[in-house]
């Protein structure tokens, strides 16, 4: 790959380069020392793929692949690419197979991608067939490294990514224990939304709390979220993996007319909702908070909000857009009740709700500013500015932990 030929000026991470979104260029490397380097992905959860043959096929980075229980304890993540022809092998996006066969000429691989067949081998009748060197051994499927980590499955493309907790490190490790503790998971559903926008700024939404009750007005109007509650905002030691936490607003804490908060919020405090159960919640996982999320660089969030639970997972499709895939799940012994309210707080956060299409639609309008003013401004993160950015901090007017990804995002770069 070619060196970066733009330069990130010295302002740092506090102005991001419209270019930075757009560049071709970068977004090539960023392909290469980022979704294909020493980082893990996510790939799915154990429970999609409870039997030995069971499968599904993903997208990690722009790469096919094909996510796979080849035993009852081994998963694999393969290349969804023939090695004879370069073939996508499997179609469907999940299937039980006994063995991985690719349309084109039947070669035929595995459940762990290694060549077990290829049709006509020594030829037909003594004549053609492949050279008497030819070792099956040797053209398997490109296998991924893998960790199952507490029920979610991880890959990487690079053998020297560290092991997934040491990735994340202990600053974060206990919030994704919350989260997924081990406990058997059950898939309550998925969404699949295209936003026309780069992939790096579903990373910073994942990581701005300074949004969320201004820009999701639903939330402050129900009294989901507001802007002065308690909350912490935790970092890694790089930076690049962020950790969200917001406790309910207390009562005593409620606005007043005479609270400048007051007027930041357009909300109509008329408004009610037909059937509450919408925004009710019970408490499942440690701690008083129903809003939590772990930002895992890159392209991944573990979120709670309220009982839904949910995976978003970004797939970068060229630097001006991105797939954004939510799984929703729940727990093997949830009850039906548990699981219809898993369901009604899915729809009301999904792509389709009350809340979250609202980041689809800014995220787009931002990055059609970028392409129209020639790429020349610059995105400004001054919010709780000071220092490295390793510091956690106790409330929402922050940017800090956006700073601290980009800090992480420029030193692998080369920015």
């Amino acid at each position: 790959m070619n060196a970066v030929i733009k330069r990130w000026a010295a302002a740092g991470e506090t102005k991001v380069p419209y270019w930075v979104y757009t560049d071709n260029v970068v977004y090539q490397s960023e392909l290469e020392r980022i979704w294909y380097g020493p980082h893990w992905l996510y790939a799915g959860l154990e429970a999609e793929i409870p039997t030995v043959g069971s499968y599904r096929t993903t997208t990690l980075g722009e790469r096919s692949v094909i996510v796979i229980r080849g035993a009852e304890d081994q998963i694999f993540v393969l290349e969804n690419r023939c090695r004879h022809r370069g073939v996508k092998i499997c179609q469907a996006r999940s299937g039980k197979i006994d063995t991985i066969t690719c349309p084109y000429h039947q070669w035929s691989y595995a459940l762990d991608g290694a060549l077990q067949g290829v049709p006509f081998r020594r030829g037909i009748k003594g004549k053609g067939g492949m050279s008497a060197d030819f070792s099956p051994s040797d053209h398997g499927l490109t296998r991924l490294k893998v960790e199952v980590v507490n029920g979610a499955i991880w890959a990487s493309f690079s053998n020297s990514t560290p092991p997934f907790r040491e990735y994340i490190g202990e600053e974060l490790w206990a919030s994704y224990e919350q989260l997924f503790s081990g406990r058997r998971l059950r898939v309550v559903g998925y969404n699949r939304q295209s936003i026309p926008a780069n992939w790096k700024a579903m990373e910073e939404n994942f990581r701005d709390p300074y949004h969320s009750a201004l820009l999701h007005v639903f939330l402050a109007t129900f009294g989901l979220f507001r802007p002065d509650q308690s909350g912490e905002m935790r970092m890694d030691k790089t930076g690049r993996h962020s950790y969200m936490l917001s406790l309910p607003p207390r009562a005593e804490s409620a606005l007043s007319e005479k609270e400048d908060i007051k007027h930041e919020l357009a909300f109509d405090a008329s408004l009610q909702l037909a059937d509450k159960r919408l925004v009710e919640a019970v408490r499942e996982l440690k701690g008083d908070t129903t809003v939590r999320g772990v930002a895992v660089f890159p392209g991944t969030l573990l979120l709670q909000q309220l009982n839904s639970l949910q995976v978003r997972q970004c797939i970068p499709k060229g630097p001006n857009g991105f797939e954004l895939i939510w799984t929703y799940f729940g727990f093997e012994d949830d009850d039906d009740v548990m699981r219809q309210r898993r369901i009604r707080h899915g729809n009301l956060f999904g792509p389709a709700g009350l809340v979250s299409a609202d980041d689809g639609e800014v995220m787009a309008w931002a990055h059609r500013s970028f392409k129209e003013t020639d790429e020349t401004g610059d995105v400004i993160l001054e919010m709780g500015k000071g220092g490295r950015e390793t510091k956690n901090e106790g409330h929402m007017a922050t940017e800090r932990t956006i700073r601290g990804m980009y800090q992480y995002y420029r030193e692998v770069m080369g920015l």
